[in-house]
């Protein structure tokens, strides 16, 4: 049976995500990630995908979107990978050696306020979370250098958000989130739940069919035994 679309309706923002086949590395040196950023551009040319963020780690990507038209998000990052597995796969003369990503992407909507501030603090201090960096503006491939130092053509695919940004955004960044507040983007990305406020979190769950992101996680609590 066929697989239904991803529900990625215009005017919400995302946060995008897609890993590896087997966690296996996707870039492993600058040549790796350069070709990724011209499928990138490539695709942006395409489907002009208003881009607030992203990150490209060694074996996987983040991206926080805004789309403008029902679809875009789909086409955009179904093009990016597949365009991006094929041109892999030629480089090492390895086609036919199954799926390079693990699945398609996994998106979930975002509330616009600071719940968009903390997930995007999330994807752009990546690489520092990871221990990569020592600061986050030092991770060449993301949008926080990209914004700073980066070529025209990389800061022409960022949009402004829907709402300001901090002037101390670079500090905010490199401030690590709690403890609550990675659970919380985690397990949204690992079930595409809505991240935001409880109640926007139950009217967007509702508006987009995504309540079976909202069951339980873990063990159901035991009532204790009446005497």
């Amino acid at each position: 049976m066929p697989r239904g679309p991803r529900q990625t309706p215009a005017g919400y923002v995302y946060h995008v995500i897609n890993r590896a086949a087997g966690r296996i590395a996707l870039f492993r040196k600058e040549g790796d990630y350069a070709a990724f950023e011209r499928v990138m551009l490539e695709a942006h040319q395409r489907v002009p995908l208003r881009i607030l963020d992203w990150c490209i780690m060694r074996n996987h990507w983040h991206f926080v979107v805004w789309p403008r038209t029902d679809g875009e998000v789909t086409d955009f990052f179904r093009w990016v990978a597949n365009t991006h597995a094929m041109r892999w796969r030629v480089a090492r003369r390895t086609l036919g050696w199954g799926h390079l990503y693990g699945g398609r992407f996994k998106a979930f909507p975002v509330q616009k306020d600071g719940h968009l501030l903390t997930v995007c603090r999330y994807v752009e201090r990546n690489a520092l979370t990871a221990g990569v960096v020592e600061r986050a503006e030092d991770w060449r491939w993301g949008s926080l250098w990209a914004r700073r130092e980066g070529p025209e053509e990389l800061r022409g695919m960022l949009s402004e958000w829907p709402m300001e940004r901090p002037g101390r955004w670079l500090d905010m960044v490199n401030a690590p989130l709690t403890a609550k507040e990675m659970a919380r983007v985690r397990l949204s990305a690992a079930r595409g739940r809505p991240y935001g406020d409880e109640a926007w979190v139950v009217e967007t769950a509702a508006a987009l069919e995504l309540e079976h992101t909202m069951r339980g996680v873990g063990r159901p609590k035991i009532e204790e035994e009446k005497e």
